[in-house]
């Protein structure tokens, strides 16, 4: 398991060790400096060994742990274009979720006003469920995270969740493994305009995301 963070303002700092923040912590802070980028991958996953991939066509809304809907307005597209541009800058390969894909790309937008302390991989395991098991042409197959790890969250406004699938090595079990997911949360990230560079951050941090074709 790895973990790479980029944070802004008073936040949790390691694991255990909580940091003393005021209660809204983001107040007064542009939106650029609210925002805090978490990324964390399968450190067993050979990233390059994914030729193939293909995304989801909307945004899960999850609204304090209800699912709300599928949505894909022109932000929920600014925000998949961009994880497009980035995965193709990387070497990977676009291809119909019909074309036996490497990798399967699911995107999720969650509301909440909830604070406190999250584990992985229990958190995400709560939200993979929102997505159409048959989406990806595996029935009755479920994702989860082969790594433990903990994040301190305090969401007002909402997170952004881009998580990978491997679907190259799904198992005779009915499991597919979550190699990489990313995390954005702070002020106007659903902005538009915000997209590409929010996408593009999570990337920077994860140099190990490429394939060689």
């Amino acid at each position: 398991m790895k973990i790479i963070k980029s944070i802004a303002g008073c936040v949790a700092v390691g694991v255990f060790t909580l940091s003393s923040c005021a209660k809204d912590p983001l107040k007064d802070l542009s939106d650029n400096d609210s925002r805090i980028y978490i990324t964390n991958y399968d450190s067993t996953t050979s990233f390059s060994s994914f030729k193939t991939y293909s995304i989801s066509d909307s945004v899960a809304v999850v609204d304090n742990g209800t699912l709300q809907k599928h949505i894909a307005t022109e932000a929920e597209a600014a925000i998949i274009q961009a994880i497009k541009n980035n995965m193709n800058e990387r070497g990977y390969q676009l291809v119909d979720k019909s074309g036996n894909p490497d990798l399967g790309i699911n995107v999720t937008k969650i509301v909440s006003t909830q604070t406190g302390l999250v584990s992985y991989p229990s958190y995400w395991d709560y939200y993979n469920s929102y997505w159409d098991p048959y989406y990806w042409g595996y029935g009755g197959y479920d994702y989860y995270f082969p790594y433990a790890s903990y994040v301190v969250y305090q969401v007002r406004e909402g997170a952004l969740s881009v998580d990978l699938i491997d679907l190259k090595d799904a198992s005779g079990d009915k499991t597919i493994k979550g190699v990489w997911n990313g995390v954005i949360r702070g002020q106007g990230i659903f902005n538009t305009d915000n997209a590409a560079a929010q996408v593009k951050a999570l990337f920077d941090q994860s140099a190990y995301l490429i394939t060689v074709n």
